[in-house]
């Protein structure tokens, strides 16, 4: 709460996601690359294969001008817009790393000038002056990764970092080491992938076809390995996120499954068994497969981290855990130095808490809507629900602010829709009715019969008037729980409800949990 927030009109989470994932897709090409230029041409030398060094001369060019240019100008647009949306959190990691980041630049300014000199001394240099300056830019490069590896991995597993605030407590953290060997596997996969695109009409075309596939397969194999050690060192919560059914989860996982396999077997029968079959079409449906399985790992080493920028330090919502308390007890305005609005009892102040606490995450409308989450929400129930916002599914903040900011929260959440008109609620209707009232006023929480918190073992046998009867108490049933407050008429066809669906026979696909957990 200590800078203004950037308001793009839709959460600025997505920016970054764009921009780190373009940057890490070819800065890791950047590493591998590097490694691939001087090798192949060391290759041939060793081979004397005047059609390789040919094809790693044109490489080079290509090699220079997409991670310099590219990559350098992407590099930048990070620290651009984690700086607006991420401030705090983007302090934080400058501060508690500014002699490793001060290491990396000296390791980048050396990259660059090398790839450089590289590219354009081919004629210049001798063939052994040449390879040592394309070694001296690998070495370079990978020490940057080294360094960068450390830093990011610290946001998920900072360690004893949290009680010492030490460099290196942080920087050798749970989750360094795997996930340096998952990236160098990336890197030299992704040195295969690009070093398919200048291939053109080489004599030697299915020979350096074969070379480059043998690179994109010697990354696969290592990276299953490495990522089943990378995520079993994350905490217990990102498991458990990762084992949920979040939408988001599950196409992560499975597109991240489906683009890995479709890289290797692209690889292994295009590259390695037919090179001459490597053509355009194939070799734009490999980068494209390994951009989305780049785009599904980080996405997933994102999402782990949920609510947390910082694992236990600050939230997604830039946050700092320490603060929630001062915060809840003083008020928002008391913490705030950026409001538009003049008082407490501004309709503008409702969204000004929006935007501080949730637009990292949510927009009003459009994607991840809040619209679309808080139908049928009136003001009270969207105030308690407040309370209780980081028991949904896990993946939220707690909210910062006293009785007064829930409640101007609550009226702007209310006032993103018009009230639902049930009509008249008939014996005919009722089912339907309830099925909508427990889809608003439970549904975030629980199902009935399906696998997240089912209500069946609980109200399996109850009749609805035995269930009606608990919802007044529900809240000091369970201190996770909102005050009910519907009108009578929908808690009566909520209740009907919820005694239908835990009485009926069951379809052979669904098997709820017995007793909902915690509850006897």
């Amino acid at each position: 709460m200590n800078y203004p927030v950037w308001q793009l009109g839709f959460p600025g989470g997505i920016l970054i996601a764009v921009v780190a994932i373009l940057h890490v897709f070819v800065s890791h090409f950047a590493v591998g690359g590097g490694a691939f230029l001087v090798i192949s041409e060391q290759r041939a030398y060793a081979r004397d294969d005047r059609e390789l060094l040919a094809y790693v001369r044109r490489h080079s060019n290509f090699f220079a001008l997409l991670t310099l240019v590219f990559g350098a100008l992407s590099g930048v647009g990070i620290w651009f817009t984690i700086g607006l949306v991420s401030p705090e959190a983007t302090s934080t990691l400058i501060h508690s790393f500014v002699w490793g980041w001060a290491i990396e630049w000296v390791f980048f300014f050396v990259e660059i000038a090398a790839a450089i000199i590289y590219a354009k001394s081919w004629d210049t240099l001798d063939p052994r002056s040449h390879r040592i300056v394309g070694w001296i830019y690998f070495i370079a490069a990978y020490l940057s990764l080294v360094i960068i590896n450390g830093i990011i991995t610290f946001m998920l597993t900072p360690g004893t970092w949290i009680q010492t605030h030490g460099f290196w407590d942080g920087f050798w953290n749970p989750t360094y080491w795997p996930s340096l060997v998952a990236r160098t596997a990336m890197c030299l996969l992704l040195a295969g992938v690009w070093g398919l695109v200048t291939v053109g009409n080489s004599p030697a075309r299915d020979r350096i076809v074969r070379w480059s596939g043998e690179w994109i397969l010697a990354g696969t194999v290592i990276l299953p390995a490495a990522l089943w050690w990378y995520f079993a060192k994350v905490p217990a919560a990102s498991k458990t996120m990762m084992a949920s059914s979040m939408t988001g989860v599950v196409h992560a996982i499975r597109g991240g499954i489906g683009f890995g396999v479709a890289v290797a077997l692209l690889a292994l029968i295009f590259a390695i068994a037919k090179p001459r079959w490597m053509r355009t079409p194939v070799i734009a449906v490999m980068i494209v497969c390994a951009l989305g399985f780049m785009g599904a790992a980080e996405y997933m080493r994102e999402f782990v981290r949920k609510p947390w920028v910082v694992t236990n330090y600050i939230y997604s919502n830039d946050l700092r855990a320490a603060s929630i308390d001062a915060i809840s007890k003083d008020g928002v305005r008391k913490n705030a130095n950026f409001l538009l609005s003049d008082s407490n009892q501004d309709a503008q102040y409702g969204r000004d808490l929006f935007v501080l606490e949730c637009s990292s995450c949510h927009g009003a409308n459009g994607y991840r809507s809040m619209k679309s989450r808080v139908v049928g929400w009136d003001a009270d129930f969207a105030a308690d629900m407040l309370s209780h916002i980081h028991m949904l599914k896990g993946a939220m903040p707690h909210f910062a602010g006293n009785d007064e900011d829930r409640a101007a929260l609550g009226k702007y959440l209310a006032s993103l829709n018009q009230p639902v008109n049930y009509g008249p609620i008939t014996a005919a209707n009722k089912l339907q009715v309830g099925e909508q009232v427990f889809a608003i006023r439970c549904g975030h929480c629980h199902t009935v019969n399906g696998k997240f918190r089912p209500l069946r073992g609980v109200f399996e046998n109850a009749q609805p008037d035995q269930v009606s009867a608990m919802f007044p108490v529900l809240d000091s049933m369970s201190p996770n729980m909102p005050k009910f407050t519907a009108p009578d008429d929908q808690a009566q066809a909520l209740a009907e409800y919820i005694s239908h669906e835990a009485n009926r026979p069951l379809a052979a696909t669904e098997k709820p949990e017995a007793r909902l957990p915690g509850v006897k």
